[in-house]
């Protein structure tokens, strides 16, 4: 089980209308409580609109040493000057995301519920793994459901990080915590939270410190 204690990984809500505003909003949470990543995922852009999100809200998470990752698109992760890029298992290969990213680049792989899936990534290089869903999301159409005892083996076994995502919430976190895995992706648990993001980046901070 890792003895490092559990990071928060923010995933960007699907659609931002206006990112020059939404910028503050981002900035507000990762200044409430240590963020380790932030992945930015948007659906129905074109790639000058992706690029133009990315290049408004990568500068205040690289101020604040979050690293930001461009989910499904190495070519435009580096492009766009992103620390690394999220695939999923439909995406590009990880060869070709890592020759488009480069050697010092992150390259995260969705892996489910499949270990086996997980040990292929990490044999390849991959700088984490992530599994999911462990709880029902709206924010994306979840492939499988995940037990929490896959994290718990895989951090007892391998040193590769290991993300939990899918429908994570400050209500329901805490056994996810428990296993020892390294980072909880959150997107609607964090930018629907009743409280405000801040207030939820707070709390998830809270739970994954002990309290």
């Amino acid at each position: 089980m890792s003895s490092q204690p559990c990071r928060l990984y923010l995933i960007t809500p699907p659609r931002i209308e206006t990112p020059f505003q939404w910028v503050d909003t981002l900035s507000a949470a990762l200044d409430s409580g240590d963020v380790a990543c932030l992945q930015i995922r948007l659906k129905d852009l074109d790639d000058d609109a992706v690029a133009r999100v990315v290049d408004v809200l990568r500068p205040a998470a690289q101020r604040r040493g979050v690293a930001v990752l461009l989910n499904d698109r190495p070519d435009l992760a580096f492009e766009t000057g992103c620390d690394g890029v999220h695939i999923g298992q439909e995406d590009a290969p990880y060869a070709q995301a890592r020759e488009a990213i480069g050697p010092n680049g992150i390259v995260g792989v969705t892996c489910h519920d499949s270990r086996h899936l997980a040990m292929e990534a990490g044999e390849r290089g991959a700088d984490y793994v992530a599994f999911g869903a462990f709880f029902p999301t709206e924010t994306k159409q979840a492939k499988s459901r995940t037990e929490p005892e896959i994290l718990e083996w895989w951090s007892g076994l391998f040193t590769i990080p290991c993300v939990a995502i899918g429908g994570i919430t400050t209500e329901n976190c805490r056994p996810l915590v428990e296993t020892g895995v390294d980072f909880l992706a959150v997107s609607a648990g964090v930018w629907s939270h009743p409280q405000g993001p801040a207030a939820a980046v707070a709390e998830f901070n809270r739970i994954m410190g002990g309290g």
